[in-house]
């Protein structure tokens, strides 16, 4: 996609190539392309809408119904943050008293968009500029322009001190290749100007990988993992006046989750409109125990963020071995930071046994959790050469530093 393609695809003849193009995206594009083309569409711009195309399709599991207005790059679809996550951290960002906003690197608009709904004023900075024009296309789509304008330069050389919040999602992927950036120095905007921003600007919000290095959190600041529906999408590092705990674990429950309340505390287990927050220290350590009935996996924001001794106190739980956060109950207790099962059968792993047992039990399905497991789950799948009409739960571990292997079964 270039700036004159962009252009084109918002004309009036680019409005109807892209009406067309999605009426036959999804199948095979070969074939598509030629129908767009025998419909009269020069080539260029049956191929550029239908990219646009089948991007938007992809990313109606972020966006929801606003995706089929919306422009967009593959890369920009990958790392934009999902609507659900983006509408909470706005809600957030709006009861702490921000009300003009700078999103530097701000992308194809995502979390600017998400701000500008809440009634912030938001002064969106992009280095690329056919990435700058999707995110000013993307504004207008969506009603939005007067709220959220967007100009293309060094999001470094923005004067912060026009605004009272600033939210920055620097580019951790190098431009033309795609390939992931792991020193923080060389992020886009670099981490020294990123983490120097919470000094210049009372409300700063930082989008990070979920995978940062806890090392790398600023002191004072608060981060926050959030998962919706099991998968954890992204951390976000909360400093100055936003700052409320150490650390936090956002689960979100349902891709249209209502943003609610942006406040959580501590084991609660109903949150606020399929939102669940789990917060803590981050440095406590849970109780070491045996095995017992019921085995919880947790939600991997409340891994990530260091929450599982805060987790265990609320269920009544230890752990088996100190490096392994499963935990160990000998009740089920509802909980929106767990998965539930109960354990049925203990044993040290053997290949040989783990086989008669399964025989035995006439298993035939089984899911393989693991976690301080080398094997693979699918090369164990088929050495196992289950035959039967059950189904188990298979949780390769360790329990006290022995190799381990619990058969269980998922409650509701």
């Amino acid at each position: 996609m270039d700036l004159d393609q962009l252009a084109a695809l918002r004309t009036p003849e680019g409005s109807a190539a892209l009406d067309a193009a999605a009426r036959v995206a999804g199948g095979d594009p070969l074939t598509a392309a030629a129908a767009l083309r025998s419909a009269g569409l020069p080539a260029g711009l049956a191929s550029a809408a239908l990219t646009q195309a089948e991007l938007r399709r992809r990313a109606v599991g972020k966006f929801g119904p606003a995706a089929a207005g919306m422009f967009l790059t593959r890369a920009g679809l990958e790392q934009a943050t999902r609507g659900v996550v983006a509408a909470r951290r706005a809600d957030r960002l709006r009861a702490a008293g921000v009300r003009t906003l700078a999103d530097l690197g701000c992308g194809l608009g995502a979390d600017a968009l998400a701000a500008a709904r809440a009634g912030i004023r938001v002064y969106g900075v992009e280095a690329d500029p056919v990435t700058a024009a999707m995110a000013a296309a993307n504004a207008e789509a969506a009603g939005l322009a007067e709220l959220f304008t967007v100009e293309c330069g060094d999001a470094t050389a923005f004067d912060v001190s026009r605004v009272d919040g600033v939210f920055c999602d620097p580019a951790r992927r190098r431009a033309g290749t795609g390939r992931r950036i792991f020193d923080p120095n060389a992020y886009s905007p670099p981490w020294d100007f990123v983490v120097a921003l919470a000094e210049r600007v009372p409300h700063t919000v930082v989008k990070v990988a979920p995978g940062i290095d806890h090392a790398l959190i600023p002191a004072g600041a608060e981060a926050e993992w959030v998962s919706v529906d099991g998968d954890l999408v992204e951390a976000a590092l909360w400093c100055g006046e936003l700052a409320q705990v150490p650390r936090r674990a956002t689960v979100l429950r349902g891709r249209e989750a209502p943003p609610g309340d942006a406040s959580g505390h501590a084991g609660d287990p109903t949150g606020s409109g399929g939102c669940h927050q789990l917060t803590g220290s981050g440095d406590a350590e849970a109780p070491v125990g045996p095995t017992r009935r019921f085995l919880y996996d947790p939600d991997p924001a409340v891994v990530r963020a260091h929450l599982v001794a805060e987790l265990a106190d609320t269920l009544g739980a230890t752990l088996a071995d100190p490096s392994i956060a499963y935990l160990h109950a000998d009740a089920p207790v509802p909980t929106p930071f767990a998965r539930c099962l109960e354990v049925t059968d203990v044993l040290p792993f053997s290949l040989k046994r783990l086989r008669a047992l399964l025989r035995e039990r006439r298993v035939g399905r089984v899911e393989i959790l693991k976690r301080g497991s080398a094997l693979e789950p699918e090369q164990l799948r088929r050495d196992l050469r289950l035959a039967g009409g059950e189904a188990a739960s298979l949780v390769l571990t360790r329990v006290a530093g022995a190799p381990t292997v619990l058969l269980c079964r998922p409650l509701g």
